[in-house]
Order: C-alpha cells, then structure tokens, then sequence
C-alpha cells in the first residue's frame, strides 16, 4: 500500500491483478468439482512463469489434476481461434493510460512479426505453418504479429494475431491497424520492419494516411552501372542526404516513398570500421535531419526486448493445435503487459509529466518467480516420488536360440 513516497510492493497483490486481469477476458470455465476455473487459470501461469509444459506443471502440483483432465477442462473453456483472439486483444488493450487515447499527435506505434519455430506437422492446414529463413534447426514457424507502444515507461503491446502462412503482410498489418483504431489510439508515426516494404504495403498505408518509417533495400543483384535514383545508388551513398524512390510490382501497381539516406561510422562497433550506409522510406512526416529518421526508428527495437521477455514467460508445448499456441502466446504477452502496468502504476517516479520507472525493483523474471511461489503454496509441491525398483523381465523379440 502507498504512504506518502513509499509504496510496499507485494507478490499477493501481483497476483491477484494477473489472476484478475485474465480471468475477466479470457472467462475460463469450471470443470467439474475438482478442476475450477481458478485452478485452471493458476496452473497454465504456473507453467508460464516456470517456462515449462502443461504437463509438468500438473505433474509438480500436489492438488492440481492429471495433466489429462487439464487438457479436457481446458478444451472445454476455450472457444473458437478468432473469438480466442479478440479475448487476447480485448485484455491487452485493458487498464491502457488514459493519454493513449487523449493524444492528439497520437502515440509511436511499431509492428513485427516473432516466428516460433516448429518441428511437427500442422494439425489440420498446411496454411498454420508460415516458412521463413533457417532458424534453430528448421525454416517451419507459427508466425504472430503484435502491435507495440513506443513510448518510454509505456511501451505496452495493445494488439495482437496469429499469421497463416500463405497470408500477406499487407492483410496482418491491416488486422493489426483495425485493432489499434477500435481502441481508439492514433497513431502518429508507424515503424515496421524491412519484411513490410513492398508497394501493397506502401500503397495501403497511404490510403489510410498512416505515417510510416520502414527500411528500404535494394533487391537484386547490384548493376555494373547504377540508375540515378535507384536504391542501389543510394546504398553506395558516402554522404547522408535525402531521395526520393518509385517503383512497380509484379501486378504493375506503382508507389512512391521519399528515401532519407543515413551514413555513419561503425566506430568499432562488433569489431567493424568504415562507413555504413543505411536507408530508410518515409511517408507522413517531415523530418528535419535524417538523424531524427534514424534515432526514430532505433525506438522499434523495443519491440525486439518484448519478444525477448515473451519466451521468458510462454508455455512450452509441442501440441500441433492452433488455439492452444495462440493462448499459450497470449498469456505470455498479457504477463508482460502486467509487468509493464505494475512499474507504470506502483513502482515509476513521477515528476509532473515526466516518468522515471525503476526496473531494478522489480524484473519481469522476480515477478514471475513471486507468483510462482505464491502458486505452490496455495497448490503444493510435489516432494516425494516412488520410483520401481524392481528390474523388469526380460523380453524377447524372436525363438531362443
């Protein structure tokens, strides 16, 4: 509780704000008399937070169910993939700061897609499965893509989808853009990833009038004699400067972006020297340097640190079901969310308008370990196994010889 300056931080309250949270959306059922929705919910964010399968949590809980009656009383609960999603959604944008939706320059907002690989076949479409570029040990992925604040001390994930593998980037960035402006938060400036440069992409955002920062590169291989104008020509840049780039697609739809072209120093960074020439296409805003372009985008790797602290709390599993990854996904992102909502609400220094958060009070893994103990208090640990130590008889897989 707070008194005057100071504020005593509690796991039981931790607790009961992310039971409470993702009880109200997510609305898991009971299931018979000894599986609540409560137990339900307590053994999935015991999995969470200890990064482990739903079976080992039953498995390590003393009155918590056969990790087979877990699966029947989670199925049981959970309703269709997209009624699934906008559960997830509907949370994620809960207990939002008001000036998110008070701004009139609106909020950065950045997009990306986190692939988590996949070693299995699909469970029913070949289309769950997204294909990517090699990656702990296989190029099969079950793609997501996530809306992230880019604000310091804010930086929430309001929106959330799962991605098939034969969907474009255009149509996820449009799911993603619906969701942000249901909420009712504007967005001031766009920072995607380079996978999201193409003219379909360009073109909608444009439509939307969505202002956007993205990498631009060249694709191809680089000509003998370079275009004034091309991308290749500016890559070759030595001297940061500005352009201006069009082109077409297959389908002979063209757009056009503005190119602001950044040349730095590696200064030794990863052991590298010499010049680095990066570029970037804009559309919606006027910068006055093209340093601002390139610190403004830097803020999108937040969204990197997210995907980081996701797989610090997600389920682990090798289920082949849809709706079970996706809500595996989701609590770990909604953990997070609270995490970011207790420093913002409890735990930040507070000066007028600015915010100075401490995170050295309270990481996201001393959060998870808090409810984890609070869990197995309530629940129990298992202490004891009996192990056979009988030896088994011997088998024989043909005639004696």
């Amino acid at each position: 509780m707070r008194s005057g300056s100071e504020f005593m931080l509690s796991a039981a309250g931790v607790k009961t704000v992310a039971m409470s949270w993702i009880q109200e959306h997510l609305q898991f059922e009971d299931y018979k008399r000894k599986c609540s929705a409560g137990m339900i919910l307590s053994v999935l964010l015991f999995a969470a937070v200890r990064v482990r399968s739903i079976s080992d949590a039953c498995a390590r809980l003393t009155r918590a169910p056969s990790d087979e009656t877990f699966r029947k009383a989670l199925a049981a609960s959970l309703p269709e993939q997209h009624q699934l999603e906008s559960r997830l959604n509907k949370a994620l944008s809960d207990r939002l700061p008001k000036n998110f939706f008070k701004s009139k320059r609106g909020k950065r907002v950045a997009i990306d897609l986190t692939l988590i690989p996949d070693h299995g076949e699909p469970a029913r479409e070949e289309r769950e499965i997204r294909r990517s570029q090699p990656k702990q040990g296989t190029t099969h992925f079950h793609a997501y893509a996530t809306a992230y604040i880019v604000h310091s001390g804010e930086r929430f994930t309001i929106a959330m989808t799962a991605v098939l593998g034969d969907e474009s980037v255009k149509d996820v960035l449009q799911r993603l853009l619906w969701e942000i402006r249901r909420i009712g938060i504007k967005v001031r400036v766009l920072l995607v990833d380079k996978e999201f440069f193409n003219v379909d992409v360009v073109r909608y955002l444009q439509a939307a009038k969505c202002p956007f920062v993205v990498p631009a590169f060249a694709r191809g291989r680089k000509p003998k004699v370079l275009r004034a104008g091309s991308l290749h020509a500016y890559a070759a840049s030595k001297r940061s400067g500005w352009g201006a780039y069009s082109w077409k697609n297959k389908d002979g739809k063209r757009a056009s972006v503005k190119i602001a072209i950044v040349c730095r120093n590696y200064r030794g960074q990863r052991e590298r020297h010499g010049r680095r020439t990066q570029l970037y296409a804009y559309w919606g805003v006027s910068p006055g340097t093209v340093r601002w372009v390139w610190k403004t985008y830097r803020l999108r790797f937040g969204i990197e640190s997210s995907y980081r602290q996701l797989n610090e709390c997600r389920i682990r599993t090798s289920t082949r079901e849809p709706v079970l990854r996706l809500l595996y996904v989701g609590i770990a992102i909604l953990l997070r969310n609270i995490w970011v909502w207790c420093h913002l609400n409890w735990l930040a220094m507070r000066h007028g308008r600015a915010i100075a958060l401490q995170l050295n009070v309270m990481r996201l893994r001393e959060m998870t370990l808090w409810i984890e103990q609070l869990i197995i208090e309530e629940f129990g640990l298992v202490t004891q196994k009996t192990v056979s130590t009988k030896p088994k008889p011997a088998t024989t897989t043909g005639p004696p010889i």
